[in-house]
């Protein structure tokens, strides 16, 4: 079997912190890849006027698999300010690393898994009808488009003239008509019927191999008819291919209600970015928070696996750290997962679900303790006492 290569991008903050300990995590299980160190983030930014750098993007293209720790990501107008003086004035722009990487490689489909495990004091419980306490089991794998919808980049300040000749043309600019161009701010939410049906046809193929029931398609086609809908109707043609799956339809404020009403109902969920970026961050409160929550984005070449939480620069120079690792171990379970390694990867898993459900190593999120310099003192597990409680599980 060829030996895999691995592009590690720690990036930011904590990012230099969880990324090392997934690969102690990956090497206790035993794979074993090259790994080749990849820069990414602000550093980049400030000192290169780019944050996603050209070797980076290079790396990436040759050997299609990146396991990527968190960025810094800042307004603007805060990122203007930060760059070096040399620098500015050049037209140096500054746009998320993350989300380049997903438009230059197109990594469209972005699954976010949001699963409780048993024990975590994090977990959502709720009353019941009798006065007593229950906590549903949540099995929700949310299914992002990860390069249009309102991420796509297609924003003006001062919008130029050919984009409000553009407008005018449209019966609901006529209110805008003669609002002065540096009062205005545009935003565009572009969809395509190719990548609606990707993503579409990922999350079926996705619901029917691992035995969920039904898919949910969380938009807004009541207000946002044009892309909603489209959404929409590509889930039903590609619905027509997995009958015995059911289709289901939320918006995605009254989706923000049942969630935490009754999130047990919920498998398989589609949304463009903005709202799978809303509703799988909605779940993963639901599973102990962003400590839990782990994320691949998916190209028809390349895949970077990542924990959905930021750089946390305020606990980066904590030592020892206290941040919890587990999101970007169970991001490395992914990584397994795409590259045929399934049987590792549930190991992974059982392992992290074992240390959970025992209780005796909890990071300060799980102690629900403030984080600081004195969450160690109080009782929590740093960051690589949690890991080697999960390696011990492993070898046990």
């Amino acid at each position: 079997m060829q030996k895999n290569t691995v592009v590690a991008m720690p990036g930011d903050g904590i990012g230099n912190i969880v990324l090392p300990e997934a690969i102690r995590v990956l090497d206790a299980v035993g794979f074993r890849p090259e790994y080749v160190h990849a820069d990414i983030g602000w550093e980049f930014w400030v000192n290169e006027g780019n944050p996603l750098p050209d070797k980076t993007i290079e790396l990436l293209k040759k050997h299609k698999l990146g396991l990527f720790g968190a960025i810094t990501s800042k307004p603007k107008n805060k990122a203007a300010e930060e760059i070096r003086p040399e620098l500015r004035d050049k037209g140096y722009v500054y746009f998320s690393p993350i989300v380049g990487m997903r438009q230059k490689f197109n990594l469209d489909v972005c699954i976010r898994p949001c699963r409780s495990f048993p024990g975590n004091p994090l977990n959502f419980i709720r009353q019941t009808a009798d006065g007593g306490f229950e906590e549903p089991k949540v099995d929700a794998v949310i299914f992002r488009q990860n390069t249009e919808g309102l991420y796509c980049g297609l924003e003006w300040t001062d919008p130029p003239p050919a984009v409000r000749d553009a407008f005018s043309g449209h019966p609901k600019y006529k209110p805008f008509a003669d609002v002065a161009g540096e009062d205005m701010a545009v935003s565009v939410r572009m969809f395509t019927r190719r990548a609606c049906r990707r993503i579409m046809e990922a999350a079926f193929g996705y619901a029917k191999k691992h035995g969920y029931p039904s898919v949910t398609v969380c938009e807004k086609p009541n207000v946002l008819r044009e892309t909603s809908g489209m959404l929409e109707e590509e889930a039903r043609h590609v619905h027509e291919d997995y009958p015995d799956i059911e289709l289901w339809s939320t918006n995605i404020d009254a989706q923000m209600m049942w969630l935490t009403k009754n999130p047990e109902d919920y498998g398989v969920v589609v949304a463009g970015n903005l709202f799978g970026d809303i509703i799988s961050d909605a779940f993963a409160g639901l599973v102990g928070g962003l400590g839990f929550a782990c994320s691949g984005n998916i190209g028809d070449e390349v895949a970077v696996f990542e924990p959905t939480h930021g750089s946390a620069p305020k606990y980066a120079e904590l030592d020892p750290p206290i941040v919890n690792p587990i999101a970007m171990i169970l991001s490395a379970a992914m990584l397994l997962d795409h590259v045929g390694e399934s049987e590792k990867a549930t190991r992974v898993r059982d392992a992290v679900a074992a240390v959970v459900k025992e209780g005796k190593v909890r990071p300060y999120d799980m102690m629900k303790i403030p984080g600081g310099p004195d969450a160690i003192s109080k009782g929590a597990a740093s960051t690589i006492q949690t890991t080697d409680a999960i390696i011990a599980k492993l070898a046990g």
